[in-house]
């Protein structure tokens, strides 16, 4: 089953217990001593409730030549969780990266076959839910995406969560495999944008020859789509200051974003995140865009580990 229609974000399969909890008996002592054990395996900061970073003397992120700060402005740790210990976002291999395209989601999305911004503002979201992977065979690498009110009810289900928010159209192993792969998106996403500009008349007419450059980046369909949407309505309604912010650092020396990237964040960014499910920012990567430490849930990406 797949995630059903793109117009209605957040409608994904009801959560439900595993094989392995509905074949087997448990006691109410256990079952509060397992879940003890498996959500400190997964908030590594440690603590009862979802693990929460605080914002500190730097934001989170991995300069690159086209940040525009300095590692001491921004660096891939924050302060999480009640005791403040330091989580530091992993940096992954080009193996480890590689091997999240040998597992095979069985419940794909649906494409996305309109342009979600003529909807106008998705529903405004509150919350701890999450995104999981529901592994349902480790030999043949396959698996599940399901949605979560709450990171423990994701964790009591036997999912490894994978991003926060609910699942959406870039949730998959796939997509995320393309935002480890490739920690600056910004500038090859732009790129397509510009070698593929529409027509006054027509803005959709480039649209195959568009999304067909946003494959070439190793976007899964779905993916590719409503980054294509994304960057259109991003085109129509920050053109000037993109314009004029062409080659020029992502953040200002303040730390803030330029008025370009800015612009895609409140203007764009709102309908991007309802549809697409992973971004950057809640999937825990650290990025050639810095982020305040309190926007970050620490997340491992580990999907081998039984």
């Amino acid at each position: 089953m797949g995630f059903g229609s793109p117009q209605i974000p957040g409608a994904f399969e009801t959560p439900r217990l595993t094989e392995w909890n509905m074949s087997r008996s448990l006691s109410p002592l256990f079952i509060a001593i397992w879940l003890s054990i498996y959500a400190a395996a997964f908030i590594s900061c440690g603590g009862e409730e979802a693990p929460r970073c605080e914002n500190g003397p730097t934001l989170f992120g991995r300069p690159s030549a086209m940040t525009g700060l300095t590692s001491d402005q921004c660096a891939p740790s924050c302060s999480c969780g009640a005791e403040g210990k330091v989580w530091t976002a992993p940096e992954y291999s080009a193996d480890e990266v590689a091997a999240l395209l040998e597992w095979k989601l069985e419940n794909p999305p649906d494409e996305l076959l309109s342009d979600p911004y003529l909807l106008g503002e998705p529903e405004t979201r509150t919350g701890d839910e999450v995104c999981a992977v529901m592994k349902d065979s480790m030999d043949k690498r396959r698996y599940r995406l399901e949605s979560f009110e709450s990171p423990e009810a994701a964790i009591a289900s036997g999912g490894h969560i994978t991003h926060t928010g609910p699942c959406g159209l870039c949730s998959s192993l796939a997509d995320l495999a393309v935002y480890l792969g490739r920690p600056d998106l910004t500038d090859p996403v732009r790129a397509c944008g510009a070698q593929n500009l529409p027509p006054a008349e027509d803005l959709y007419a480039k649209r195959d020859e568009h999304i067909a450059c946003l494959l070439e980046l190793d976007f899964t369909l779905p993916c590719a789509q409503i980054w294509y949407y994304n960057t259109l309505n991003t085109r129509l309604a920050c053109i000037d200051s993109c314009i004029a912010l062409l080659g020029a650092p992502h953040h200002n020396p303040d730390g803030s974003l330029n008025e370009c990237i800015q612009c895609d964040e409140d203007i764009s960014g709102p309908v991007f995140k309802a549809y697409a499910g992973r971004t950057r920012r809640n999937t825990a990567m650290a990025s050639e865009l810095c982020r305040p430490c309190e926007e970050v849930f620490p997340i491992e990406h580990d999907y081998a580990r039984d």
